[in-house]
């Protein structure tokens, strides 16, 4: 499994927006994109205006369709001019 995290910094006027976009991108991209398997959205619990996405595809060729896919790219058109994202991680599951 392919997991990715991501923390994104909003404009406090526009955090409704941007909880809007990302429960909708997650939501058409789970139901459209087979390969998507998680797509969780947290607040964190000190600042208001930072989130963040922990994802999860079957691999990492699901993870570059749902990349080059309309949600993405929907979501990332809607909210790029007023939050910042920070790449956390992205990587694959280590099993024994």
């Amino acid at each position: 499994m392919y997991h990715i995290a991501v923390s994104w910094d909003v404009q406090p006027e526009r955090v409704a927006d941007f909880v809007a976009a990302a429960l909708k991108d997650g939501r058409e991209s789970g139901e459209a994109e087979p390969g998507t398997l998680r797509f969780e959205l947290i607040a964190d619990p000190e600042d208001p205006n930072r989130f963040y996405l922990n994802e999860a595809y079957a691999d990492e060729a699901a993870f570059n369709a749902h990349a080059e896919g309309r949600y993405f790219k929907e979501f990332f058109a809607e909210v790029g001019p007023y939050s910042e994202i920070s790449w956390l991680f992205k990587g694959t599951t280590v099993t024994a």
